[in-house]
């Protein structure tokens, strides 16, 4: 995976607080605190993406004949099934 270099513009107080994380042994450098917080905001964006997924799904799906106890019954047999309950 190549590197692209790139400029960016902060403000006096974002600054400081780079320098300081740097400072504290955080981060190495400034560029290694921006890629993290790229990974970060696109680990957060992906969830949101699926999340989006999955309630235009459940939109798309129609109403549902179930109650709502059927339904919440569905849910947790699933959750047990993949080991998440």
């Amino acid at each position: 995976m190549g590197l692209i270099k790139k400029s960016i513009t902060v403000t006096e107080q974002q600054n400081d607080w780079i320098k300081s994380r740097i400072s504290f042994g955080d981060y190495g450098n400034d560029s290694e605190y921006v890629r993290d917080l790229i990974r970060k905001d696109k680990t957060e964006n992906e969830k949101l993406f699926r999340l989006q997924e999955a309630i235009q799904k459940g939109i798309d799906s129609g109403i549902s004949d179930d109650t709502i106890e059927d339904i919440m019954e569905s849910v947790e047999m699933d959750l047990k099934k993949n080991g998440q309950l």
